[in-house]
């Protein structure tokens, strides 16, 4: 028994272990069996070291595992393989989007559509980016074409009443609001995204009321109590607010705006502890990173201060709040001519604009933690 099996592994050609183990990992990637997946993928590529195939499938496996950075590395060399494949691109894309950073997954989007003009699932996503990097006009351009497939998605339906509405087609957000109200009825839903499109305009009284309404039909719908809280915070009912967010947790425990509005009406550790959890589920949430750094600079920990800072920097770049807080910190550790820069910074920011990271501090900004996925 032992010699034929010998014999079947000395016969066994590089061409056929290379078919099964693509037969393994495509099996596998099915059942959603992600370790076999990644394991038969990587036997190809031993096999066969600059296999498109095995690289794309790979970037997949890491990013049903949200190993984001694995599965860009694997799909970007895919892509200098084989520029040409325009899945390939869609998956970038999609790696970018599902991190929340809209704008790098901008451009390997439009590449899909420049390749694939009628790609439905491409443009719908470019739509998106657009609309949550603040490129109203744009957004709506991409967004009103898909009218046919995908008028009767709720989703879809606001996302371009808010993306005609910011860019001012009062015709197109209408016509897009009614056929929102007309497929939702009178459901939790319609009014969770009714209130989220009159918060969108700084309306808070009606979004309010939309989303009160919301949470009576379905007190545990995704993001209601959220956007309560906000609509508190800013009319000033803090201890509602906090109760909000706190409710919204109890349905949602990985959203972290949750975690950074709850630390923004907290203090001392209770509030450290808020914003690690915020910066745990989202590194890009900047007033997570500027409300430790306060608290570290409170506490004498100048040095943890200061990477708190680097991180808020990194996110807005233009905060004055940021450079006068790490002046301060510069101060306190003796570092005179670093701080005397931060401070000039400071007084060209402060003549030019209120900082991003003010604003959202103060509840003048609103903020979605949720943006709709597209469903196809």
């Amino acid at each position: 028994m032992l010699l034929i099996f010998l014999l079947l592994l000395v016969n066994a050609t590089p061409e056929s272990q290379v078919r099964e183990a693509y037969q393994d990992g495509e099996q596998a990637l099915q059942q959603n069996n992600l370790a076999l997946a990644e394991k038969s993928f990587l036997k190809v590529l031993e096999l066969v070291p600059r296999d498109v195939g095995a690289r794309a499938n790979l970037g997949v496996v890491y990013m049903r595992e949200e190993k984001w950075a694995r599965a860009l590395q694997y799909l970007r060399e895919a892509e200098r393989l084989a520029p040409q494949v325009s899945g390939i691109s869609l998956n970038i894309g999609l790696v970018y989007y599902r991190q929340a950073e809209y704008e790098q997954a901008i451009p390997p989007f439009e590449s899909v559509l420049r390749d694939q003009p009628d790609s439905q699932q491409a443009r719908r996503l470019l739509g998106l980016c657009y609309l949550f990097s603040n490129r109203y006009t744009d957004a709506a351009t991409e967004l009103e074409p898909l009218w046919a497939s995908a008028d009767s998605d709720l989703s879809y339906l606001y996302s371009l009443a808010v993306a005609a509405g910011q860019s001012k087609q009062p015709e197109l957000e209408e016509r897009a609001l009614t056929r929102l109200m007309e497929v939702g009825k009178d459901s939790a839903l319609v009014h969770l995204l009714l209130g989220k499109a009159h918060l969108a305009h700084g309306k808070y009284p009606q979004a309010l009321t939309e989303f009160e309404t919301a949470a009576a039909q379905d007190k545990k719908l995704p993001t209601v109590h959220y956007h309560l809280g906000v609509v508190y915070r800013h009319d000033g009912e803090l201890e509602n607010a906090r109760a909000e967010f706190l409710r919204d947790v109890a349905i949602e425990p990985r959203v972290a705006s949750n975690y950074e509005e709850l630390g923004m009406l907290s203090q001392g550790r209770e509030a450290e502890n808020y914003f690690l959890m915020a910066v745990k589920y989202d590194r890009r949430l900047g007033t997570s990173w500027f409300g430790l750094a306060k608290i570290y600079k409170q506490e004498k920990r100048y040095e943890a201060a200061l990477k708190a800072l680097d991180e808020a920097g990194g996110i807005d770049p233009e905060s004055a709040s940021v450079h006068y807080l790490r002046a301060q910190v510069l101060t306190a550790l003796g570092r005179k001519g670093a701080a005397q820069t931060e401070l000039d910074t400071v007084q060209r920011l402060r003549q030019e604009t209120r900082d991003k990271l003010e604003q959202e501090i103060s509840g003048a900004t609103y903020r979605d933690p949720a943006p709709p996925l597209p469903t196809n």
